[in-house]
């Protein structure tokens, strides 16, 4: 671990979309001398979301930390952060896949589909949803993607879930991507 990545934080800004933000924000993070380790961005309606996770040492957190909140009153940003006590380590796994599935929407599909890759030990590490109208039905699609741990039978969990496509009705691909 070098002394400029021995620290770590996760920051989160929301607020109204509009040109300029994603600037605003990573030449804060570059002012105060972190790095930007991992970062995702969605609009969700007309809402910005903006998840990074930062590496910098004592003193280049601390001014993040002191900083942020002004910045983010001045860009009309809610701001939230997290010091991250341990290190992100890479489970052991044989193969990184997606799911992607379609289908009417229904309350609680969402929730049974991430239950059953929790009752599998099966972490996501993406998700993305969202509903469309389609003729006289609102449908519904989402993506997941995930590794299967060395542990996990990658056919027989398959086969579960065709069981649960079927009692859910959607659509569904699975896709290895790794």
């Amino acid at each position: 671990m070098t002394a400029f990545s021995n620290h770590q934080i996760v920051l989160t800004a929301i607020g109204e979309d509009r040109p300029g933000i994603v600037s605003e924000l990573t030449q804060l993070v570059s002012d105060c001398h972190c790095n930007i380790i991992d970062s995702r961005i969605a609009i969700l309606g007309s809402e910005f979301t903006f998840t990074m996770l930062l590496s910098g040492d004592m003193s280049a957190i601390s001014r993040i930390e002191h900083t942020l909140p002004t910045k983010g009153m001045e860009l009309g940003l809610l701001t939230m952060m997290k010091r991250s006590t341990t290190r992100h380590t890479e489970s052991e796994f044989c193969a990184g896949y997606t799911l992607e599935y379609t289908g009417i929407d229904t309350p609680g599909t969402l929730s049974k589909v991430t239950r059953y890759f929790a009752d599998n030990n099966i972490s996501i590490c993406s998700l993305k949803s969202d509903t469309y109208d389609e003729e006289v039905d609102t449908k519904m699609r989402c993506e997941i993607e995930f590794n299967i741990p060395v542990d996990v039978d990658i056919d027989q969990f398959k086969i579960s879930f065709e069981n649960l496509s079927h009692t859910l009705n959607v659509d569904y691909i699975f896709k290895r991507i790794r």
